[in-house]
């Protein structure tokens, strides 16, 4: 056993748009007992080719491994991780909350505007706040208009961008002629 401390990872997998793909990329950190924090997909900056995001808290140990595992056992483009200062994370949070609150409550207003969140649909009912940022503000907010009373609370696991372009886009490219 190791005796690494765990950290969280961000993982960036490029491979080409094939069903199926998501259920054996994540089979491979099931079948480790690897909890997933998040995971986003999208389309890359190259037609064809899908991008997944997969953030987990394991030792450098383990995502090596992982890494490994995914080049071998899955057909990608490439496979890397990054460590905790390569990335920017965030969360985001949506608040539904009575509308009266909105209109009646002079402190949510302000804890609307000191927290940088933002007002994305009002109704008779309802209005939705979403906030993004650390997840601590997000957490920090929730706290806040808990007094008032939240309808409904979701939010996203932690999404990530790197700090550093990255050289992918060369490879990429390649795929692409």
């Amino acid at each position: 056993m190791s005796t690494e401390e765990k950290q969280l990872y961000t993982v960036s997998i490029y491979t080409e748009n094939n069903i199926g793909l998501l259920n054996r990329i994540s089979a491979i950190f099931q079948r480790r007992h690897i909890n997933i924090e998040s995971i986003n997909t999208s389309p890359s900056e190259i037609e064809g080719v899908s991008k997944f995001i997969i953030v987990v808290n394991v030792t450098e140990d383990s995502i090596k491994k992982i890494i490994g595992q995914i080049e071998k056992q899955v057909e990608v483009i490439k496979a890397y991780y990054h460590s905790l200062d390569e990335i920017i994370y965030q969360i985001t949070g949506l608040f539904k909350i009575k509308s009266e609150l909105l209109f009646e409550e002079r402190q949510i207003q302000n804890i609307i505007k000191e927290s940088n969140a933002r007002i994305v649909t009002v109704n008779k009912e309802f209005f939705v706040l979403e906030k993004a940022g650390k997840k601590e503000e997000v957490v920090d907010l929730y706290n806040q208009l808990s007094q008032f009373g939240i309808m409904q609370y979701t939010r996203t696991g932690l999404i990530a961008v790197t700090k550093e372009e990255m050289k992918i886009s060369s490879l990429l490219q390649t795929f692409n002629n």
